[in-house]
Formats: structure tokens, C-alpha cells, sequence
């Protein structure tokens, strides 16, 4: 490997795509460990446009091209969820290490297909639940460690979905996050990222029982007041039991909150409790802030972040700020062959847990989770 891990990018549309707003900052933060070689979109002209655009050195006709440059070691894949297998096959079999977003795959067997890749390559693959690395997410996972709030009673989240609501503001979305087939759902995405930092915090589930609904079933464009069908799930109710067996229950509902706490998660204790709160569900995504009381504290008081959680050349922005975490946990990882950095088994484990919830749903029974989660370093 070269002093700086030559990346590409594929999914690069500037001033709009999650790549431009997201990984493109993180990765220049990263300019001693990252240099951000080249991008493959959809075609040569959009490669060049986005290149020319983001100063950029080279343009790929497509992802193949891509991948099979010398000048590239790793691939970054940051576009819609149907696309994720061909693209990281494409990268994996010309041997590059591979950092992709989460949901890794558009159900859980596309995401044992992508680790078994990787696996078999002995490459590296990095998937891109964030907010696993969230400094707010690290710090309550050590408060609860360390026994502030005691034993772990119980614990709650409420929170909302934002896409899936009364309303969606883009229009050229609607047959993407809007139909359940694509994957790309409030259950997989902004509950999926809170569900991969819930295991990091209070373990892993051992039951679950849930409730996966539309109520909805149409949605209006503020673009032109049109009302769309829409079929992917705007209510999820899960119940459970984590870590040493106690309950928990989430509810993620479509739409804003109406005030500025649209996720809200409470753990209660022995000796104790904490509450991690934010603007909406997708906690990956908003600021965070926590707060907390023990003992015969009738109110709760907030809990600074400790330096050791703020140091670091980090993007001020969360989303390239949480980005830049994994990206540096990346860089470690090829470099001292450790895995600080959340892998595709990682997240062939929480498609499990998703696949669980689905299935509970389904059969209306309380079924047994066998996902055992590897708590980040």
C-alpha cells in the first residue's frame, strides 16, 4: 500500500448526492491518510462533470474501469441499495478493499453474498453505519460500562422517520425510498443505523417481537401537491429483550416531529438513568445530546462530551464528521491489520436482526435472534 490509500469514488454527483455532501469532505479531511484519486458514475460525461467539478484527477467510463486501476487500492460505494452487490463484486474480484454504505445489501442474502466476497478475496470491506462512531453513541455506550445508571433495567426509544411521512420533497426519489423492494426503508436505514449502535451499547437481542406497517399508503409531492402511493413501512414497532434480558422497546414513526426531539432514547437502571437525544430517527445523521441523573437526583442534568471523544482534525458537520471516523478506522485497519472499523460481517449480523423484525411481523410471534454483535473497538 502506498503512503496514502488511493480511493475512488462511485456515486458522485456534486452539491447534491451523499457522496458530495458526505464522503467527499470526510475523505479531504483525511488528506494525510486519503487521496481521492478518481470517480465512476452512470457514464463518462457524469464521471468528467463530477471530476471536473470536485477537482477530482481522473474519470472512469464505469465501475470495472474503475476497479481495475492500478492507481486505485480502495473503492468507495456510495449509491442506491439495489446497486450495492454488482458494484462491490465489480471492486472485490479486481481486488480492491471496499468502503460501502449501509444497508449493505437489499436483504440479508445480499449481504452474505458481499461477505463471503470479501472473505474469499481477503480484502477489506467497511460498511457505513455511522452511527456507531457518533462521539455522543461512544460515550453513552461507556457511561453504561462504567455502571452509571447501575444494572440496565429497561430501555426505550421513540423517534421519527423523516422520508416517510405526510409529505416526501423529492419527487425523482419516490420509486426508490417509497417502494419497499429497494430496501431502502425507515427500517433499514435511519432505524437500521440506531439498531447497529443500540448493540454496541446494551448488547445483543435474544428476542423480538414487532409490528411492520404502512398507515399511510399514500404520500403528497410539495412540488406539485400530487398524492403517490407509496408501500414502504411508516410505522415500526419492535420489542424485545437485550443483553442480560432486559426489555426494550423502539418505535420509529414517518414524518418530523412537530417539536426539536424527534429521537429520543432512555435507559433506565438500578442506580440510575440516561437519555440520547436528537433532531429526528436517523441518528447517524443529527447532533446529539445526552443527559442523565443517579441516585436521589430528581432531574436530569446534562453530560458534556469528554475531550478524549472531541480530539481529532473531524469535520464540524455530523454527517462528513461521522463519515471521517470510519474512513480513519478504515486507514487503521489496512495499515495494522486491526478491525476498529464496523466490517461486512458487522453487518451481515445486523440484516439478521432486520430479517428478524421482518419475520416477527410476518408471523405475528416473538422469534429468537441468533445475531451476536461485535461491539466496535
Amino acid at each position: 500500500m502506498t503512503a496514502k490509500i488511493r480511493i475512488g469514488i462511485v456515486g458522485l454527483q456534486p452539491g447534491r448526492s451523499w457522496a458530495a455532501r458526505a464522503h467527499l469532505p470526510a475523505l479531504r479531511a483525511l488528506s494525510d491518510q486519503y487521496e481521492v484519486v478518481g470517480v465512476a458514475n452512470t457514464s463518462r460525461a457524469s464521471a468528467e462533470a463530477a471530476a471536473s467539478a470536485c477537482g477530482i484527477p481522473r474519470a472512469f467510463d464505469n465501475i470495472e474501469a474503475l476497479a481495475a486501476s492500478p492507481d486505485i487500492d480502495a473503492v468507495s460505494v456510495t449509491v442506491r441499495v439495489p446497486y450495492h452487490l454488482e458494484l462491490v463484486r465489480a471492486a472485490v474480484e479486481a481486488g480492491k478493499h471496499v468502503y460501502c454504505e449501509w444497508p449493505l445489501g437489499n436483504g440479508l442474502a445480499e449481504a452474505e453474498e458481499m461477505a463471503a466476497m470479501v472473505r474469499r478475496k481477503g480484502v477489506l470491506g467497511v460498511a457505513g453505519t455511522q452511527a456507531r462512531v457518533a462521539p455522543q453513541m461512544r460515550h453513552l455506550r461507556a457511561l453504561v460500562e462504567e455502571g452509571y445508571v447501575g444494572r440496565v433495567l429497561s430501555s426505550t426509544i421513540s423517534a421519527r422517520g423523516r422520508s416517510w411521512g405526510a409529505t416526501h420533497e423529492d419527487a425523482k426519489s419516490r420509486g426508490y425510498l417509497l417502494d419497499n423492494r429497494n430496501g431502502a426503508t425507515m427500517l433499514t436505514i435511519p432505524m437500521g443505523h440506531t439498531l447497529a449502535a443500540v448493540r454496541d451499547v446494551l448488547g445483543d437481542f435474544s428476542a423480538i417481537s414487532a409490528i411492520v406497517t404502512n398507515r399511510r399508503n399514500l404520500i403528497q409531492l410539495p412540488e406539485t401537491g400530487e398524492m403517490v402511493p407509496f408501500d414502504a413501512p411508516d410505522q415500526v414497532v419492535v420489542c424485545g429483550v437485550i443483553g442480560d434480558s432486559a426489555p426494550i422497546s423502539m418505535h420509529y414513526r414517518g414524518g418530523m416531529p412537530r417539536e426539536k426531539e424527534g429521537f429520543v432514547w432512555e435507559i433506565n437502571g438500578t442506580d440510575g438513568d440516561l437519555r440520547l437525544y436528537g433532531r429526528h430517527g436517523g441518528s447517524q445523521q443529527v447532533p446529539l445530546w445526552l443527559v442523565g441523573g443517579r441516585g436521589d437526583d430528581r432531574t436530569m442534568s446534562p453530560i458534556d462530551l469528554p475531550a478524549e471523544y472531541q480530539s481529532g482534525n473531524w469535520p464540524e458537520d455530523v454527517n462528513p464528521g461521522n463519515v471521517a471516523r470510519l474512513y480513519a478506522r478504515m486507514a487503521r485497519d489496512l495499515r495494522e491489520g486491526t478491525r476498529t472499523a464496523p466490517t461486512f460481517e458487522d453487518a451481515v449480523a445486523l440484516h439478521k436482526v432486520i430479517d428478524v423484525i421482518e419475520t416477527a411481523s410476518a408471523s405475528g410471534r416473538r422469534e429468537s435472534v441468533d445475531a451476536p454483535n461485535r461491539p466496535l473497538p
